[in-house]
Parts: C-alpha cells; structure tokens; sequence
C-alpha cells in the first residue's frame, strides 16, 4: 500500500471471524471457515488497496467471486459515484449504511483498516470510534514516535490492537523488524502488520523477519516482487517472484499464526481479479500440499 495523507473518519459494518481450509493450486476456492487438515487457522482475505481503480461496490463484487469474506479497508480509499465519489473516511452516517449493507449482501467483512494522517489525540480517538463501531480488531498505521505511548493508551481503553505497518526503507521509519520491536517495547498493545514484498524490497529476507517478530504479527499483507533489494521493484504474480511464499507459509505454520492474511496486489491494477483470485488459490493450497 502506499502512503496518502488524507485524513477523514470512517464507519464501515459487521465482522465476523473466520478460519481457512486449504486446497490445492488452480481448483475451486476452499472454505475458508474451516480449519485445514494440517492445523493452519489463519484467515486469508483480500486488501482492498488491490481495488482501489474500482468503485467500492465493484471491488467488493471482485473480492467476493475472488472467494475472499474479509477484506481490510483503507481511510482514503475514493468510493466512487454510487457514493458521490466521497472518500472512505469522509461518509455521511446515510453513506456509512449503504456500504454496511453492500458488504453484508455479499457475506463480507471488514477485520482491519489502514489509516493515517492523525495528527493529534482527538483525531485518533475520531479512528478508534470508527474502529470501536466496526468492532474491527486493529488499526494498520506507521504511527509518529511521539504518539506512541497515547496510541498504546488509547488501544488499551478501546481494546483494539495497532498493527505497525512497515513500508520499503525510502517510504518508512518502520522498514526493519529492529524499529518495530523497539516500538512494541513497553507498549503491550502494539503490534505488528508483516508487508513481506517491502521487506524483501528493503533487502530483508522475509521469514527472518517474520521470525524476529515472532508472537506480536497481528495480520499480513502478502505479496511477491521481481527483484531484490530494490525499492522499485514491481509486484508480481505470488510465487513467481523472489519470495519463498512456502517458506513464508511454513513460517507462519511454525509459529501457530490466527491472524489475518492479506493478498495486496499492487500490479496489473486495471483488471487484477484473476490475479487475486489465483495469489489466493496458490497460497491456500500450500497447505493441502504440506509443504516443508
């Protein structure tokens, strides 16, 4: 995802939690409020940044034939004509129902939300109200270090969970596992949100990421890239890029992860739905694979 600095309120609908089943690559998608047979109980859904060129109500048409129920939303997302072309985190209370039901029709749910752009308590406290009303489990940030500890507060009152979100290292303070480590230390309500493309982005290896951040993930954004240790690099189909996904799969297995797994699809934006629906096929049927 990358950064945009809009900042406005934001009230979606209902959540409800769910475990996956895996099957194999290319057949038609699992139910995922099953847990598969070799004990994953994550959760794999969609981003809906990987919608963003389409009006909401076609993204969430996209995210339901891709087989996703849960989707994580952004506050800056431009929602289209059915909405007036009014911003995700600028609707009315009237806008807020019609997006509630338009979700609901479909049988989707909304578990996280990236924000940014809080500039101060009050305006944070505007997220959590959000964030309290769509009973989401956490808000994805990259939050300035003098709001740390008023963020770890206000998440503790609210019961809701920050999910440190770590963009490539020209983008983010929070591009290495080591800075979000130091901002969890004592703060027990942070967390982490793992984006394996800008790790490997960055030159990090992924599963040695995910390794020192062990115990704190909250949710991922999972996505492969062309090349290495470049900034620049291009997204590309997931598990034809220099990611290990199986090594990230069996990663996340060893450490009995149950949080969220985003597909973030950051390529081929005008027409992706394939794209989305088959990243989400290959890394389910990881497990009906048993991969080692």
């Amino acid at each position: 995802m990358k950064k945009t600095m809009t900042f406005f309120s934001l009230k979606v609908g209902f959540i409800m939690f769910l475990f996956c089943s895996c099957k194999v690559p290319g057949s038609k998608m699992a139910d995922r409020n099953q847990t598969n047979k070799v004990g994953v109980e994550w959760t794999t859904g969609v981003a809906l940044y990987s919608f963003h060129k389409q009006t909401f109500v076609k993204a969430i048409a996209m995210a339901d034939s891709a087989g996703a129920k849960i989707v994580e939303g952004f506050s800056f997302y431009k929602l289209g004509k059915e909405f007036q072309d009014t911003m995700m985190g600028a609707l009315s209370i009237d806008g807020t129902k019609k997006m509630k039901q338009l979700m609901y029709n479909k049988g989707i749910t909304m578990e996280s939300m990236y924000v940014n752009g809080a500039k101060n308590k009050v305006e944070w406290e505007i997220f959590f109200d959000i964030a309290k009303e769509l009973d989401l489990k956490y808000l994805v940030c990259e939050p300035l270090k003098d709001h740390w500890d008023m963020l770890d507060s206000l998440a503790g009152r609210y019961g809701i969970k920050i999910a440190i979100h770590e963009h490539s290292k020209e983008l983010s303070a929070y591009w290495h596992p080591d800075s979000v480590i130091t901002a969890m230390r004592g703060h027990p309500n942070f967390g982490a949100c793992a984006d394996i493309g800008h790790w490997a982005r960055s030159g990090l290896d992924p599963v040695r990421c995910l390794q020192m951040l062990r115990g704190h993930i909250l949710g991922v954004h999972l996505k492969d890239i062309e090349t290495f240790n470049n900034p620049k690099s291009r997204d590309v189909m997931i598990g034809n890029g220099v990611i290990d996904i199986p090594a990230v799969f069996n990663e996340l297995k060893s450490q009995n992860f149950k949080g969220m797994v985003y597909i973030e699809c950051e390529y081929n934006l005008d027409n992706n739905l394939t794209d989305v629906t088959q990243a989400l096929k290959y890394f389910d049927g990881l497990g009906k694979h048993n991969v080692n």
